[in-house]
């Protein structure tokens, strides 16, 4: 989760975010580079006295200048259509979860296990010591870690936005319509988040906690509901 004064990406949790932050350093090393680049000729340019009278043209100059800018693109759209691919699904999922946003809450369903549904709202008092304003709730989503997960997400009023930082996951809730997207985490624990799209006066009162465990703690936690 994000802490205070911190200004960078949070913690990979997922292969897409491991993915999603590495394009982030790659394309912000080319960036560098080329904002040094483009700095050094105009300080050569300002402090260079001498000049050509009889240069009228250079075509290894355009050349280079028109052909370097199409590399670049090239190097920097691989890695994107790779990220592109990934996010997509295009891994078997082990079960389905569907996602409902409502005014103020989110609605969870295990169709694939008994028809298991049940809300998470959050908590209004601090019940403990280590829980968070404004981000606890009152029943966590928990899933098995190591697993390709199905999740549908729609909305039975307006648009919402279920969306976990850590994972890389920032799906729209929308009325009438189902969105679809794969998560995998790759270790146990609690991964915050919150609706990220403007859904009313309580917007910000309708936080997500993600909760990565083991298999057989994942099927203890079902039998619970049966």
């Amino acid at each position: 989760m994000s802490l205070w004064m911190h200004f960078s990406s949070q913690n990979a949790c997922s292969p897409l975010m491991e993915h999603l932050i590495f394009f982030h350093d790659y394309s912000m090393m080319l960036i560098i580079i080329i904002i040094s680049l483009i700095f050094y000729t105009i300080l050569f340019i300002l402090t260079n006295l001498n000049y050509n009278h009889f240069l009228i043209e250079n075509q290894m100059i355009e050349l280079i200048w028109t052909i370097s800018p199409m590399l670049i693109l090239i190097f920097l759209a691989l890695p994107s259509l790779k990220i592109l691919y990934l996010s997509d699904e295009t891994f078997l999922s082990f079960f389905t979860v569907k996602i409902t946003g409502h005014q103020w809450f989110w609605t969870y369903e295990f169709s694939d296990f008994f028809n298991i549904e049940f809300d998470s709202f959050m908590m209004n008092k601090l019940l403990k010591m280590n829980s968070f304003r404004l981000l606890d709730v009152d029943s966590h989503f928990i899933i098995p870690m190591n697993l390709n997960i199905r999740l549908l997400i729609n909305s039975s009023d307006v648009i919402h936005s279920w969306t976990i930082p850590s994972m890389g996951i920032k799906i729209d809730a929308i009325p009438g319509r189902l969105n679809q997207i794969s998560l995998i985490t790759k270790r146990p624990g609690l991964f915050f988040g919150q609706c990220s799209e403007i859904c009313g006066i309580n917007h910000s009162f309708m936080p997500i906690v993600l909760e990565s465990t083991k298999m057989n703690l994942f099927f203890n936690w079902l039998y619970k509901f049966i």
